[in-house]
């Protein structure tokens, strides 16, 4: 059996057609499972990034509260001019110039954050507001997160605001 040369008379090195079909055929096999996992990985990194976004809204707004001694507020908003959505839009930061705990307009618009298509945000019925001490106006408020398609999947955040302004995360099952 003779070995195929080239001019310099070096063997020559290459791949079958089989060997290149089987290595494919493996390849297809290995993303089949690792697709789901995948999939996965980046629904709860997506979760983390957006319930890590919450968290620092919330305390954007706490601590420009108590820098300006006037208070500040949280709302659900759509493009970030007004408190005119759902929580699933986004969240609106603005400052309360006169105190009163709602959005008023003119007054200024310090962060908007949109959150990503196909995610579920659920909140108070109100705007979340903050004295000047940085405490709630109000009642303890809740923030549950999770996306539209996690189906009992462990993806639900919910981050809780009590009555002193403290915040927490904690983790739960889809509903």
């Amino acid at each position: 059996m003779s070995k195929r040369m080239n001019k310099r008379g070096a063997r020559c090195a290459g791949f079958t057609l089989v060997e290149l079909m089987i290595t494919v055929a493996v390849l297809a096999v290995v993303a089949a499972i690792a697709f789901p996992s995948f999939r996965g990985v980046l629904q709860s990194n997506q979760v983390a990034s957006t319930s890590n976004e919450v968290v620092a809204t919330l305390a954007l707004a706490r601590s420009e509260a108590i820098r300006s001694a006037r208070g500040s507020g949280v709302c659900a908003s759509t493009q970030g001019t007004a408190c005119d959505g759902a929580w699933s839009d986004g969240l609106m930061v603005w400052s309360d110039e006169n105190g009163d705990g709602a959005y008023q307009a003119g007054e200024p618009v310090l962060r908007f954050v949109a959150f990503p298509p196909g995610f579920q945000v659920e909140g108070p019925d109100t705007a979340i507001g903050f004295d000047s001490r940085g405490r709630r106006r109000g009642a303890a408020d809740a923030l549950a997160l999770q996306p539209a398609d996690c189906a009992s999947q462990p993806y639900r955040r919910v981050v809780s605001l009590g009555v002193t302004g403290q915040l927490r995360t904690r983790r739960g099952d889809c509903e």
